[in-house]
């Protein structure tokens, strides 16, 4: 008596391989996107704060009549919070010629 297998179903070492090098392609495609992205982040943000920082600037010197000598200055006079300091000086945002710069 012949003995019947039978037939398991499942996927071929060759259908698995074609699947694991599509993904890892996709992925190689992708990541240098998200990089990418994330160092634009970084600099929009450096200049969202630059410009936050320059209308407080503005809005010190329209309120003393004289310029703010250090962002120590706005922080403590409430013009800035100390996150906000926080940030500025980790964007290496200083004040010069009653500028903000970078």
């Amino acid at each position: 008596m012949k003995k019947m297998r039978k037939f398991q179903r499942g996927f071929t070492l060759i259908e698995m391989t074609v699947v694991l090098f599509i993904i890892s392609l996709l992925i190689l495609i992708v990541l240098p996107n998200i990089a990418q992205q994330r160092n634009s982040a970084k600099t929009i943000h450096g200049n969202a704060m630059v410009e936050v920082v320059q209308t407080q600037i503005d809005l010190y010197e329209n309120e003393h009549q004289k310029l703010p000598a250090s962002l120590d200055e706005l922080k403590e006079d409430g013009y800035l919070t100390e996150k906000q300091v926080a940030q500025a000086e980790q964007n290496h945002i200083s004040i010069k010629d009653n500028k903000a710069v970078r």
